[in-house]
Formats: C-alpha cells, structure tokens, sequence
C-alpha cells in the first residue's frame, strides 16, 4: 500500500513523494486523508531546523498532527468502523521515513485507538481540534471545566493567532472575558466575545492568569509587570530560545510560571464535547488553502504571510 506524502528532507527543502506504508495490522485502521494542517508552531521549527533534539528527531521526515480523513479498512480489534470520519493526530507508517508527526499524507495506517471520530459537518475545521485540546490544557490542565477553579481562567492573552483565537473562545464559553493582545493589527479582527487591542492601549496590571502563545522568550518581564499579586504566568508557546526574568518584580507580586504541555485525550473529549454541544465554534480560523501538490509553497506561506491565520492541504486529488 502506498501513499504520497510531504517529506522534509532537510531545514526549507521539501517535496511531494511516494511512500510505501506499514501493512495495517489487526488493531490498525487504513484512513484516506482529505484534509491535513499545517503547524506554525512545531512545524515551523522542523522546517527551520530549530526544533531542540528528542528521540526520533531527524530527517528526512513527513509532518503533521492535524489531519481528518474516512476510514476505508478497519482491522478486527481496531474498534473502529469503515466509513467513519476520524480526526487523525498523527502517524508513523512510513519505513525509513520518519513520521513528525507523520500525518500530512493521502493515506496513513495508525491504530484505532488513536483516532477519534468527529461529525462529517466539521468538513475541513476537523484539523483544528488538536489546536482546540491544546488551548482546553492550557487553562484547565486535563481538568473538566465544570470542576476547575474559576482564577484558572485567563483574563489576558497574548497572541490573536488560531492558538489565541481558540484560547479565548474557550475561555468565553467556560465564563471569561479575556483581553487578548495583538501587536499585528491586521490580525486585532475576528474576536467573538472578547477584546483585542495592542498592548499600548492596556494599562491594566492587575491580570491574575496570563496566557502566553506568541513564543516570544523576551516577553516574561512584561508581561509578570502585568500580574496582580499571586498571578500566574502560562507559557503555552513553544521557546526555541532560553527564557529569563528579572527575579525582585516577580518576587514582589509571589508570581508563578507554569508551562502548558501538549494536550492529552481528556483535552481532546472535552473540546469535542464543547464543539458538539455549540458553545465552541471552530468557523473562521482556516483562512488559506492549498491542493497538497503545492505544499512548498503552502508551507512558505503558512511561515511567512502574517494574513495566513490557517493554512490546509487539501489531499483529495491525491487519494
């Protein structure tokens, strides 16, 4: 079984091959992929170089934990069913090739327990539910919402990307009203529910939960200057450089610094939950597409054009 793929084969040099899969075992499901993701955060930093080294790291590499395609084969033990609409957070299926994240692909072979059927209606916005469960692990931490304390609820966010976005609406639908910053007016529209503003317009310093998903390593000095006495500091970006911080500022106000890791499977159920329910809405956020027969160039403007919220492969001529 064979499937065509976006290969990295070393930092900014990408192409479009052939791959032979994995043969699907007896727990495994065979998905054709319509739609896959790109990450401006992992993803950036494999096509950069400058994702830090962790084992399996290496090229040459297929992306991607954002896909959502049908199950077309369902091995006996797989608990799944052909036919089903699956939201796909990656796969390794590739030989030699390695599979970061492995799911920018027109076929995947990947156990069935690690796909998570979604309604057909999501269509295309289905790649957005891991970026969705990572925002619900920023602020909740694998907690149900109903269950955690309200003070974990973020009151500023920094950063108007999809990550900010999707932190903001899930802070809205659990009771908040967030103030998110912007420095890129082209990105300040699209709120729903909250403000946007550049950071200059913001002379608030009493923020108690600080959410930060610009990646920016300079920034934690502004923004623990923010925070009223015992707030919190959460670093949901990814820092390729080291982060420091002025220590008597954040000694004065008993600030405290968390780092948000990547979502788990509670994360992911409970923002399907919301989604299913309405008060999460995905709309809005996939603003360019591309057929994945010019990913190189999909993936040069998802890096590079600011106007580019969310860039999708569409792999359907592909299957």
């Amino acid at each position: 079984m064979k499937a065509t793929a976006v290969v990295i084969q070393q930092p900014e040099s990408l192409e479009i091959r052939e791959l032979e899969l994995t043969a699907p075992g007896a727990a495994d499901v065979v998905v054709a992929i319509d739609w896959s993701g790109i990450s401006t955060g992992t993803e950036r930093l494999l096509w950069t170089g400058k994702m830090p080294s962790f084992p399996g790291m290496g090229y040459p590499l297929v992306p991607g934990y954002e896909s959502v395609g049908r199950i077309t084969q369902a091995g006996p033990d797989s608990g799944r069913q052909e036919g089903e609409w699956v939201f796909v957070p990656g796969a390794s299926c590739y030989g030699e090739v390695k599979g970061l994240f492995g799911g920018a692909s027109s076929r995947v072979v990947v156990p069935g327990s690690k796909v998570v059927p979604i309604p057909d209606r999501l269509g295309e916005e289905g790649v957005l539910l891991a970026l969705a469960a990572t925002a619900y692990h920023a602020i909740f931490q694998g907690q149900p919402a109903d269950e955690a304390a309200s003070f974990r609820l973020p009151d500023l966010i920094i950063g108007h990307g999809v990550l900010g976005r999707l932190l903001a609406r899930v802070a809205v639908a659990a009771g908040a009203s967030p103030v998110v910053w912007e420095l890129n007016e082209s990105r300040a529209a699209g709120a729903e529910g909250y403000a946007v503003m550049h950071p200059d317009q913001d002379g608030r310093r009493d923020y108690h939960t600080i959410v930060d998903v610009s990646g920016d390593s300079a920034l934690l000095d502004t923004l623990i200057a923010r925070l009223a006495p015992g707030g919190e500091v959460v670093l949901a970006g990814f820092y390729s450089q080291p982060l420091s911080f002025a220590f008597p500022p954040a000694f004065m106000r008993e600030a405290r610094i968390r780092c948000a890791a990547e979502w788990r499977a509670p994360d992911l159920a409970a923002v399907k939950a919301l989604i299913d329910s309405g008060r999460l809405s995905l709309g809005g956020l996939i603003t360019h597409r591309r057929p994945a027969a010019q990913a190189d160039e999909a993936y040069r403007t998802a890096f590079g054009d600011p106007e580019c919220l969310k860039m999708v492969l569409d792999w359907r001529a592909s299957q």
